[in-house]
């Protein structure tokens, strides 16, 4: 990146030597309209429209769910209370891998990391009185995302609120679960097919406000992921989502622009700026070059950010609004669509009102009072960011190109090929904490021994029976002929290898619960079991 050599002592998280300083000298040969050109214009390295936050901020968001459907209800209302603009719904781990409260594997995890989802009676208890039609609302479905969709919209049906009115958003990417999140139901293949069900469904009725398929490497890099791998990575899945949409006979500008990708970004400032740009650079030549897209909208990448928790400490808690500041800020000027910071306990329990509170915060002073929105990338030009934005690209094709050439991304998780770099680079990090060369304040240097002072959010240990009674007491009431005859048509559209969509939503309107539902695909489908690496 430049005439003088770097210290290779000091890189960032991707390994990418830093220089003390960068001179025009590291952009030799860099051209302005190909590299980065006017922001709103191809390649959209600066934005992806013309005045960015100028004009509008970006979403405000804030993820909760934990409990009991009423709970979180109350915790949706609050959070909207304090200026919260979109919402995402937690769900706890057996609902994100399609078993009921009562199922034995769910022991001692029901409403733990989110909230149960049973069946649309828990649905329609969380989002009482939420204000779908004006709210983003979001939720984290993944293996089970026709199963989501058909409870939401039997919700709005029951409601009568037409589909396409509401800005429904979803993550709906179930490659990134093998290897990293471990919440995957079926095998790649089927669970390819799922995912695109929802957004095949989705287009194919005019639901233009939808963004349902929201391509994730956040949990990559929560993982161990480099900022490099991320975008790898990130690209080969949509990649092979999109191509499983093409071969249906979908045209690529009918659903690309209701794509998104959720992305995190950590502590290297700098690094997790020019991610979210070389991403967006890269997005652009992909859909023009390889998919031939036309519309400019399919070209534009909507980017949803999260702060990562994993830099967050359990050791002197309140620095983790200082780190939380930083990861946020990296992804205002990085020019994401939609943010959500994470809560200074997070490394502790689930966010406590307080926490919640200051992280809505962090994001509102930074949007009004700080003028970092005041012109659009205003890092655009820096010697420093153009070079490294551009080194980012340029490893992360070559990445890109490796996954292709053993078969896309399908092949690449089934050979465990994601899982095992992603193992390297998260144990290399590790190595880097535990000898002190990567410094954490409060952890491995300014440690103190002073009794944590933070209040700890705790769930009532009751409210898993409480579920447990809820779920058992809809199937005794439930119309079960119904269930049964809706279930058989689950099975038999998954055996013809039609979209789910459709039988989900008559599922869920005999209140199917999702386990039942989840039973009935794996009957077809079997189930993923993980391999060593």
């Amino acid at each position: 990146m430049g005439s003088d050599k770097p210290d290779n002592r000091i890189t960032t998280e991707s390994g990418i030597p830093v220089k003390v300083v960068y001179t025009p000298d590291d952009l030799k040969n860099w051209d302005y309209k190909q590299k980065l050109g006017t922001p709103g214009e191809y390649p959209y390295t600066r934005g992806i429209t013309p005045t960015m936050y100028r004009d509008n901020f970006w979403q405000m968001n804030q993820y909760a769910g934990f409990a009991t459907a009423e709970e979180t209800n109350q915790w949706f209302k609050y959070v909207i209370g304090q200026g919260a603009k979109a919402l995402t719904l937690a769900l706890d781990i057996p609902t994100q891998c399609g078993y009921d409260s009562d199922h034995p594997l769910a022991e001692g995890e029901v409403g733990k990391q989110g909230v149960t989802l049973n069946s649309l009676a828990d649905l329609e208890a969380i989002l009482d009185g939420i204000p779908l039609a004006n709210m983003r609302f979001s939720c984290l479905a993944n293996s089970i995302g026709p199963i989501y969709l058909g409870m939401l919209l039997t919700l709005l049906e029951k409601q009568g609120i037409p589909p396409q009115e509401v800005p429904m958003s979803m993550q709906n990417d179930v490659l990134k679960e093998f290897g990293f999140r471990g919440t995957y139901i079926f095998p790649p293949k089927p669970s390819v097919k799922v995912t695109c069900d929802v957004m095949e469904y989705c287009m194919r009725n005019k639901f233009r406000q939808a963004r349902v398929l929201c391509i994730c490497s956040y949990h990559m890099s929560e993982a161990g992921a480099t900022p490099v791998q991320e975008i790898a990575f990130i690209l080969a899945d949509a990649t092979a989502y999109i191509e499983e949409l093409l071969r249906r006979g979908m045209n690529i500008d009918d659903f690309a622009p209701n794509m998104d990708i959720f992305i995190g970004t950590g502590m290297d400032l700098f690094e997790e700026a020019c991610k979210l740009r070389a991403l967006r650079r890269m997005w652009a030549r992909m859909m023009k070059e390889k998919f031939h897209a036309k519309s400019p909208r399919s070209l534009t990448m909507t980017i949803r950010n999260y702060t990562r928790g994993s830099y967050f400490t359990a050791q002197q808690p309140l620095n983790n609004i200082i780190r939380g500041t930083i990861e946020t800020l990296a992804g205002v000027l990085g020019g994401m669509q939609l943010n959500t910071t994470s809560s200074y306990d997070e490394a502790l329990a689930l966010p406590s009102p307080d926490s919640v509170t200051i992280a809505l915060r962090t994001q509102q002073i930074l949007a009004y009072e700080s003028g970092v929105t005041n012109t659009v990338d205003p890092l655009g030009g820096s010697y420093f960011v153009e070079a490294l934005t551009s080194e980012l690209e340029e490893r992360a094709n070559k990445l890109y190109e490796e996954v292709h050439k053993m078969g896309g991304a399908i092949a690449a998780v089934e050979a465990g090929f994601y899982e095992k770099e992603v193992a390297k680079a998260g144990y290399e990090r590790a190595k880097r904490r535990e000898s002190g060369e990567k410094v954490i304040i409060g952890v491995n240097k300014f440690a103190s021994q002073e009794p944590r002072k933070i209040e700890i959010r705790r769930i009532d240990p009751a409210a898993e029976q409480r579920q447990i009674e809820r779920v058992r007491k809809l199937r005794k009431e439930r119309d079960n002929d119904q269930v049964r005859a809706a279930l058989k048509q689950v099975k038999e559209a998954a055996e013809e290898g039609v979209n789910l969509v459709p039988p989900m939503m008559i599922a869920a309107k005999a209140y199917a619960t999702l386990g039942e539902m989840c039973d009935t695909l794996r009957r077809v489908y079997g189930e993923h079991r993980a391999t060593r690496i």
